[in-house]
């Protein structure tokens, strides 16, 4: 499969990645449970009477995307593909509140028709006007790695040479309340975190909305080649390392010539052991961490596919990233690898330009 290249980045995170010098004021956390995102001005972006009606991880996307667009100097994209875990679950939540406060009668639509997931893909190509492929996937945490999948055969194939790839998770209170009764948010008697080391399960929660154009040229705007992607539902611990070395096959290199990998330490004693599987064929490379960044959501790579890009193209890597102290001269590839509790292992193969 011919490569494509990401010709523009944004994201919107519990980091302030819309601004310029966000590199250098990265601020890690490990004593919350829950990590808001620093949301932008909607008034700048989006007018007042439609952003009331409309859900955050709608507007998020919708100010997320147009960064992006405007980076790629593209106004109307040949596609628009979304990865979204959630989708609106602010607004299902209230619609679903309403049937019960009302008994299940004079209900309004409203809530129900935006709660949809595909409500976030939807909204963009109307405000676009784009009449083109609309679609939204929803496999969890690899719904991001479906969507650039689906955006890479399309321009492949010649259907699209620009593709607005985005992914994006919201948090909701009753949803909260409920991961913190299943434990899948981390306890406080256990912060703070030690999310290289941890010894407690559960992850401390955030949310984020990153988008991407995805283009069959190189532009003066590009900040990486996205070579290849490979997913997998179920992987045992034992195969961890061979579903690596066998996806790194395909592309004829082997795990030294890696300059860089990306692994999502959450803190969860449970499930980070694959990342520390991982991370054992990688001893010549800068290996990296980032969920203490942007907290662990379903579409977390989403923000470790934004770092992955600038650190292409900026040729540095931000200190509070770093796992080990190995710094190469030239980084020319990285390896992004994911997964949620030990599901849906992700690998994301970029090179620089």
């Amino acid at each position: 499969m011919s490569p494509v290249y990401i010709n523009s980045a944004a994201c919107i995170s519990v980091q302030d990645t819309l601004n310029e010098n966000f590199f250098s004021n990265l601020k890690p956390e490990n004593s919350a449970q829950i990590l808001k995102a620093i949301e932008p001005n909607y008034k700048q972006f989006i007018p007042p009477a439609a952003s009331r009606r409309m859900s955050k991880t709608v507007k998020m996307s919708s100010v997320a995307s147009h960064f992006a667009l405007k980076e790629a100097g593209i106004e109307n994209p040949d596609a628009v593909i979304v990865g979204t875990g959630m989708g609106c679950s602010q607004d299902s939540e209230k619609f679903l509140k309403n049937v019960l406060e009302n008994n299940e009668e004079f209900l309004t639509p409203t809530y129900f028709i935006q709660s949809t997931h595909n409500t976030v893909a939807g909204q963009i190509a109307l405000g676009l006007q784009c009449h083109g492929y609309n679609f939204t996937y929803v496999n969890t945490s690899s719904s991001l790695e479906f969507s650039l999948l689906d955006a890479q055969l399309q321009i492949n194939d010649d259907e699209a040479s620009n593709i607005l790839v985005g992914s994006t998770d919201e948090q909701t209170d009753r949803t909260m309340e409920l991961y913190k009764l299943n434990n899948t948010i981390k306890k406080e008697e256990n912060f703070p975190v030690d999310y290289l080391n941890s010894k407690t399960d559960g992850v401390i929660w955030g949310e984020g909305s990153s988008f991407f154009v995805l283009g069959k040229e190189k532009t003066e705007s590009t900040y990486a080649k996205l070579t290849d992607i490979q997913i997998i539902n179920q992987l045992d611990l034992n195969e961890t390392q061979k579903f690596i070395e066998d996806f790194l096959t395909k592309t004829q290199l082997t795990t030294q010539d890696i300059d860089a990998v990306i692994l999502g330490f959450s803190g969860d004693s449970e499930s980070d052991v694959y990342y520390k599987n991982a991370s054992e064929i990688f001893p010549n490379s800068s290996q990296l961490y980032y969920k203490h960044l942007s907290g662990e959501f379903n579409t977390a790579n989403g923000f470790s596919t934004f770092m992955a890009c600038h650190i292409l193209k900026n040729q540095e890597i931000p200190e509070v990233m770093m796992i080990n102290n190995i710094k190469k001269e030239s980084i020319k590839n990285i390896l992004l690898y994911n997964h949620l509790g030990g599901n849906d292992h992700s690998l994301v193969f970029l090179e620089k330009t």
